[in-house]
């Protein structure tokens, strides 16, 4: 089959990625009425239905979705080959990452990078959510993970590790010598499976569910916090809390520091990868990185 004429496939992509003909007519310079005949077009010559009409909304079908992520990062990769040399003269680089990478290690960084490119604002997003580059206006996300994320460029930053910490006042009161001594001890978020491999690793046996009922919160950052607050032990990233360790506010008791076979990842759809924005900002990380060895 040949491809489809550059028009229907132009309305299909803006409407896919908004999932809105209003709001993509609205982009293209086009009526509503216009965008809707070349996606009718598109389906006659392809046979299929490529979205549901509702009431209110439209739903992409399954073939429509299929056909959705290609088309889109083949636009992306156009409109990317065709952008203007001078196009980061002034832009802005969109950043989602999650909560504790950005609260702990980004944020801080964040204010040189800016220093060292003044004509780019920079837009930093935190989720735990996997970020759909197609819908959101997200230029480059930061996630957990193995870097196997299919239509994506994916650089490895870091490991993900982990070594318990509490404050030194806890510690004393328990009196924590080695770590046996942390199966009596109030465990944050004890139900977490990096908890089992740190307790293997350290030659203790632990369960897949622990009996005993505890604090589950939702980010280390939240955890850090109840540490910190003297609830409990909480299992968290030295590289992230170095300040709290230097003060002494919180103490790593043992040197054991594990890891789960998963990394940090900065990630951006393939026809991104020369943008100069992101070309500066993955250099500005790697440079981060190794001046900074955790």
């Amino acid at each position: 089959m040949s491809i489809p004429p550059l028009a229907a496939l132009r309305a299909f992509e803006a409407v896919a990625r908004h999932l809105s003909f209003t709001r993509a007519a609205e982009e293209l310079g086009m009526t509503q009425a216009a965008v809707s005949y070349q996606i009718r077009l598109l389906e006659e010559r392809l046979g299929v239905a490529l979205f549901l009409r509702k009431t209110r909304e439209i739903a992409m079908t399954e073939t429509g979705a299929l056909f959705a992520r290609p088309t889109i990062e083949a636009f992306d990769l156009l409109r990317e080959t065709y952008s203007a040399p001078s196009a980061d003269a002034v832009s802005t680089l969109s950043i989602s990452t999650v909560p504790t990478l950005a609260g702990a290690w980004l944020s801080p960084r964040l204010g040189k990078f800016q220093m060292q490119q003044p004509n780019l604002a920079v837009r930093l997003e935190t989720s735990d959510n996997l970020v759909d580059f197609a819908r959101e206006d997200v230029s480059v996300a930061i996630r957990a993970g193995d870097g196997d994320w299919p239509g994506l460029t994916a650089h490895f930053l870091m490991h993900v590790e982990y070594t318990p910490m509490l404050t030194p006042e806890l510690a004393k009161k328990h009196e924590l010598r080695d770590p046996a001594d942390l199966l009596r001890m109030p465990l944050l978020d004890a139900s977490d499976p990096n908890w089992g491999v740190w307790m293997r690793e350290a030659g203790l046996d632990y369960p897949d569910c622990p009996p005993r009922a505890g604090l589950t919160l939702s980010t280390d950052l939240h955890e850090a916090r109840a540490a910190l607050a003297g609830y409990g032990v909480a299992l968290l990233t030295p590289r992230f809390f170095r300040y709290e360790l230097a003060t002494g506010s919180l103490i790593q008791p043992f040197p054991q520091v594990s890891q789960n076979g998963r990394g940090y990842w900065l990630v951006y759809p393939q026809g991104r990868k020369n943008r100069p924005a992101i070309r500066k900002f993955r250099a500005f990380l790697l440079d981060e990185i190794e001046s900074d060895p955790g």
